[in-house]
């Protein structure tokens, strides 16, 4: 049978129920028993830099952030408050799928979300988000081709296998990126045509390339192609039973059709029964520099639909796999390569800007919200940054160290530094303590500054569980200026100074992290 015919088969054979009656069928048996041997990631790329604070809204600072964005802000009426804030957070009123999500205890929000010395370039910034580099550095592999690397170190020779006979990661929608690359390897298949997807088969061209950048560009398309297609088997088994339930995902022109298609084929392969670890999908036109949303109604317009897109095309994912009995098996997480800026501009948009909340779903997440609402400066002004209070590369350690069970040397070997891990996943028996307790916490002081606001000095004191203390100062602009602490310090009260006589004066981030523990103040110089 010809792939693309098959793939009609596949569509008839889930609507008529076949799948189901698929699964109980003795032949496939060994196919849905190892399935449960694996845990799947799934990742969901927004491109563009999604907008943060049209996002997740912070109500608590709902009238001054109107000061700065009214031709864009969403009416406080009509936010969705999230149950256990108190009022204080809310979701874009058309995300009412996540908002379900919320409310069933299986999303987690992380506020905050950058790294240092952020980069404003759409391509440079999408760089280090997938490779997990620093600002300053340039990575020829991504983090989960690093992950992928150290589980399968001899990848591609002898894959597949009998141990391993599925693809290691697949990327749907698109080609395989940087961020499952290693050392120029590709260590995923690639899925490019969401509406017939399991046409893997392309032209495959035997001419030389040329010895330029371009050509090594082709080569790299070409041996994609080629790995791909020697799971085309592997793909098509796997797609056979049909495995959907769900009636929730968006079709045709309904917004978030196309990332929809794109989590229903994923839904279909894990219930199928692929080991594959890792997929990776994406949504584009987070871009939103002008008509972000409706000049008169700010409930709709682009930004609206780009939400309502992933929100419902999450939810209907998630009850798909609620459905089919692999939902303790999934955990999503989204990302954009940055936020945007706190103060809106002339066209109705936002410009570039630096942090922004990023949700990870599923059945294991640890439901609430990690951090606290940014921060709105009363004298923000269209260069003004939201402050990061996590860095992205903490949420990449917990998901390796939590969801892939990877000691934590591991951990930093694959993300090339150490970075503290969050309490954002249930461990489920990696580890022998549970993370809960960290969140006990989260409304302690454990980081103060005085005098604030200061001329020249100030001091900060840090309360630190003992292990590694990195406490460092930002500019609004997110750019490192000093490094008070970076080090192994015992468990107690600590008080460090902090001369900024050399800085303009205006506001500054100090940031503490200490375990899974980590606090943002502001800090305001003055003359």
């Amino acid at each position: 049978m010809q792939r693309r015919t098959f793939l009609r088969s596949v569509s008839a054979a889930s609507v008529g129920g076949l799948a189901v009656r698929g699964i109980a069928n003795p032949l496939m048996a060994p196919m849905f028993d190892r399935a449960a041997e694996d845990r799947v990631l799934v990742i969901v790329q927004l491109y563009g830099g999604n907008d943060g604070l049209n996002t997740v809204i912070p109500l608590d600072q709902y009238s001054l952030l109107n000061q700065f964005r009214s031709n864009i802000m969403i009416p406080q009426g009509q936010v969705l408050p999230l149950q256990g804030l108190g009022g204080a957070t809310g979701l874009h009123p058309a995300m009412d799928g996540m908002k379900e999500l919320w409310d069933q205890g299986k999303l987690s929000i992380v506020q905050g979300v950058g790294y240092p010395n952020p980069e404003f370039s759409h391509f440079r910034s999408t760089d280090i988000w997938e490779t997990g580099a620093d600002s300053n550095q340039l990575l020829d592999s991504g983090w989960t081709g690093r992950y992928l690397h150290q589980e399968y170190p001899n990848y591609p020779v002898g894959y597949p296998n009998p141990t391993m006979p599925d693809p290691l990661a697949i990327r749907i929608g698109g080609p395989v990126t940087i961020g499952l690359q290693y050392m120029g390897i590709s260590m995923g298949a690639s899925i490019y045509n969401t509406d017939d997807p399991l046409n893997l088969t392309g032209n495959l061209f035997v001419d030389p390339v040329t010895a330029d950048c371009k050509g090594s560009k082709l080569d790299f398309a070409r041996t994609v192609q080629r790995q791909t297609d020697l799971y085309g088997d592997v793909i098509e088994a796997a797609a056979l039973p049909g495995c959907n339930m769900s009636t929730l995902y968006p079709t045709g022109n309904q917004p978030g059709a196309k990332l929809s298609q794109a989590l229903k084929i994923v839904a279909q392969l894990i219930c199928g029964g692929l080991k594959t670890r890792i997929y990776w999908v994406s949504a584009t036109g987070f871009d939103t520099h002008a008509q972000q949303t409706d000049s008169v109604d700010h409930t709709i317009g682009m930004h609206a639909n780009l939400l309502q897109g992933v929100s419902d095309s999450i939810h209907a994912f998630q009850d798909d796999l609620q459905l089919l009995g692999i939902a303790d098996r999934v955990t999503g997480m989204t990302f954009s390569e940055f936020g945007r800026r706190i103060m809106s501009n002339g066209s109705g948009g936002t410009d570039h800007g630096s942090a922004l909340p990023m949700f990870l779903f599923g059945n294991k997440v640890i439901p609430g919200m990690l951090g606290t609402n940014p921060v709105i400066p009363t004298n923000t002004t269209p260069s003004t940054n939201l402050a990061m209070q996590y860095d992205f590369r903490s949420v990449y350690a917990s998901v390796l160290k939590d969801w892939f069970c990877m000691d934590q040397s591991d951990v930093d070997t694959v993300l090339l530094n150490s970075y503290q891990p969050l309490a954002l996943i249930d461990p489920q028996g990696c580890i022998n303590v549970g993370v809960h307790e960290l969140n006990q916490g989260a409304g302690e002081v454990i980081l103060e500054v005085y005098p604030n606001p200061f001329v020249e000095r100030t001091s900060v004191r840090y309360q630190a569980t003992g292990g590694r203390v990195v406490l460092q100062v930002f500019t609004e602009q997110g750019q490192v200026v000093r490094t008070l602490v970076d080090q192994i310090v015992p468990a107690g009260t600590f008080t460090v100074d902090c001369d900024l006589g050399d800085m303009p004066t205006g506001v500054y981030y100090c940031r503490f992290q200490n375990m899974g523990r980590q606090q943002v103040k502001s800090m305001l110089k003055v003359r």
